[in-house]
């Protein structure tokens, strides 16, 4: 699996990044096909959010798990961290990659770049189909209006933001709902200690990107709690 950064190119730590891009170098990189998913799962590295990237990584194949009947899923990982730097991951169709290449990534301190997530994730979708963004944060340290600006532009492309946060900052909840209203997506709030919650958004919204509202449905029907949730917000 190889590895690009998101555009605009972010500024990059040379100095540690080599065995990242070493493992991504050799790591299998398998094309979507027309009956898989792509999903972009995205997620803040700084700092203060190493506790859930563990936790993140330690369930993150809950997605290929809940999507391997639909036909399969291919996610690419996108993080953001120190220094301006945000990189982006090649798509890989299994969780036992995603977490091998999350398992070498450590947080660094920096402030959020959420913008660059929304514009990567613009970028990629005018390339080709993407099912839907998963986005998992705590923070937001940046313009909203500039933010809500490039939300409009991948809900006109029909992505929708499954915008995920941890905590209760008051910033960050009116930007993660606002993102995505815009893109016709859902918020929901976790509690890190309570990792269960946030492997059922995981599935459900991976079970969007491939499926679509109708497997949502067929999902809340059967009385899952997080299809529920976010069949009730998106448009």
């Amino acid at each position: 699996m190889g590895e690009h950064s998101p555009k605009p190119p972010a500024a990059q730590g040379s100095a540690q990044s080599g065995p990242i891009d070493a493992f991504l170098d050799k790591a299998k990189n398998v094309a979507a096909s027309a009956s898989r998913g792509r999903l972009i799962f995205a997620l803040d590295a700084t700092m203060s959010r190493q506790p859930t990237w563990d936790m993140a990584q330690s369930i993150q194949g809950e997605m290929f798990r809940t999507t391997a009947a639909q036909g399969g899923l291919d996610v690419q990982l996108v993080y953001f961290r120190g220094f301006g730097e945000c990189r982006a991951s090649r798509f890989v169709s299994g969780g036992e990659g995603l977490g091998a290449l999350m398992s070498r990534i450590a947080c660094r301190g920096g402030r959020t770049q959420i913008g660059k997530v929304l514009r990567h994730a613009l970028d990629e979708s005018r390339a080709g189909r993407v099912g839907a963004l998963i986005y998992i944060g705590d923070a937001m340290e940046e313009r909203l209006d500039a933010l809500a600006a490039t939300a409009g532009e991948l809900g006109l492309l029909g992505v929708k933001a499954f915008m995920f946060q941890e905590g209760q900052d008051s910033a960050a909840q009116q930007a993660y709902r606002e993102i995505a209203r815009l893109t016709g997506g859902a918020y929901a709030a976790f509690d890190a200690t309570a990792p269960r919650r946030l492997a059922d958004l995981l599935a459900a919204a991976a079970a969007y990107a491939v499926g679509g509202r109708r497997e949502l449905e067929r999902r809340a029907d059967e009385g899952e709690g997080a299809a529920r949730l976010l069949l009730s917000q998106i448009g």
